[in-house]
């Protein structure tokens, strides 16, 4: 008995000093595949022009007949895609990325290959190397994700989201596409409120583009089409009436130095100061009253105000809080919409605008008085809600439908 258990140690002893000089050997394989010199990557490798690939940068405005068509065709790659059975979905059971050797690479390579992210020729196996590596990232692209070629919990969401839902999130959008793409000025700034982004389009292209932060689900950036008319420079903030029961007064009632700590005044019905400790915040009273921040580095909206006429009184702004533009998920505001380099967005809309360049704007901020500046030409502004488009050559984009306005199962793939 004692002989059969030591020959059975002894056996099982040569199956995992085996198993681990193979996972030894493997890694080694791949070592010298990843460090080889003449390895190349995907751009290299792999016509990014092809119908495999696609550069995703592009200077297509989404709101255009082009990107119509270009969805029209998506629609029909989607179509085939979903005929053909979807893709897998890739286990989220580990942390995928360069040099990673894992089983659940190969359904990863799958994956990115029915997309067209991944060329069928960079073939399969558990290797995670330079071309899964440029496709993952090129996935992460598309679908507004930071492109650190990993394989983080945001990125295994879009990953695991259907070729159905996505076909079905392409057709409710193409209705969208083509209801905006008529005249739209030959200059104008779109909003896409799922993708938090903004572009500012001249002549048919996109000059620049922002990241943007956008309402929160229960106080939801609205679809709207106006003019920017203004731009206030070193604006004073008002505290709209929702903020002040929701936030403000709470906030008071945790910290009675909350408002004195943020340059937040208190002005009554006449225009004369309050003083907050003459008011019980025990009770709502001084939701009745106008609380105005004053101008400076830690004002609601920093350095600038871009002002249009609308009915639900939302603006565009600078914002003292510059770290959300970084978030994945940009859904953090009351309804209006903060800007990521917004000084050059304005230095773009002024233009036209007697005697205000670049120099005199910024010179302006820093005297932090209060300055408005009509535009001499409004500018059209476009708040909208495009979660899928395709800007052609195999490039298709989502984002999350964040509203659950597409009336698509499924698509709601971030938690908040």
């Amino acid at each position: 008995m004692k002989a059969t258990r030591r020959t059975f140690l002894t056996a099982a002893g040569a199956v995992a000093v085996a198993a681990v000089s193979q996972r030894a050997q493997a890694q080694n394989v791949i070592n010298d595949i990843l460090n080889s010199p003449n390895r190349g990557n995907w751009d290299t490798q792999f016509d990014a022009r092809a119908s495999e690939g696609g550069r995703v940068s592009s200077t297509t405005p989404i709101m255009s007949e082009q990107t119509v068509m270009s969805t029209e065709q998506a629609i029909g790659a989607y179509s085939n895609i979903v005929g053909n059975g979807g893709w897998p979905m890739v286990p989220a059971n580990a942390k995928l990325q360069l040099g990673v050797v894992d089983p659940s690479v190969e359904a990863l390579r799958r994956r990115l290959m029915v997309s067209g992210d991944l060329s069928e020729r960079a073939g399969i196996s558990p290797a995670f190397d330079t071309y899964v590596d440029a496709a993952l990232k090129r996935f992460q692209t598309r679908h507004g994700l930071p492109a650190d070629g990993v394989t983080g919990r945001y990125t295994y969401a879009a990953l695991n989201v259907t070729a159905p839902v996505r076909l079905g999130q392409l057709q409710t959008n193409l209705g969208r596409l083509r209801e905006m793409a008529g005249e739209l000025g030959q200059r104008y700034v779109m909003v896409n409120i799922p993708a938090a982004s903004i572009e500012a389009v001249e002549n048919g292209r996109v000059v620049s583009r922002h990241t943007a932060v956008v309402g929160k689900i229960d106080r939801q950036t609205p679809i709207l089409n106006s003019k920017i008319n203004e731009i206030i420079v070193n604006p004073y903030w008002n505290a709209p009436e929702s903020i002040v029961r929701k936030d403000i007064i709470p906030l008071m009632r945790k910290d009675p130095n909350y408002l004195k700590n943020n340059n937040i005044r208190i002005l009554g019905p006449d225009g004369n100061e309050v003083d907050p400790m003459t008011l019980d915040w025990s009770t709502e009273e001084a939701a009745r009253l106008r609380f105005r921040q004053d101008p400076g580095k830690i004002n609601a909206m920093a350095s600038v105000k871009i002002n249009f006429p609308n009915t639900h009184a939302v603006y565009m702004h600078d914002t003292p809080q510059q770290s959300l533009f970084a978030e994945n998920e940009r859904f953090h505001s009351s309804g209006c919409v903060r800007v990521q380099n917004v000084r050059d967005l304005v230095t773009w809309l002024l233009r036209g605008t007697d005697g205000w360049t670049r120099q005199r704007f910024e010179q302006t901020i820093q005297t932090g008085e209060s300055v408005p500046v009509q535009l001499a030409l409004p500018v059209p502004v476009y708040f909208t809600y495009v979660s899928a488009w395709s800007t052609g050559d195999g490039v298709t984009h989502f984002r999350d439908d964040i509203y659950g306005r597409d009336g698509v199962d499924e698509l709601q793939i971030s938690t908040l």
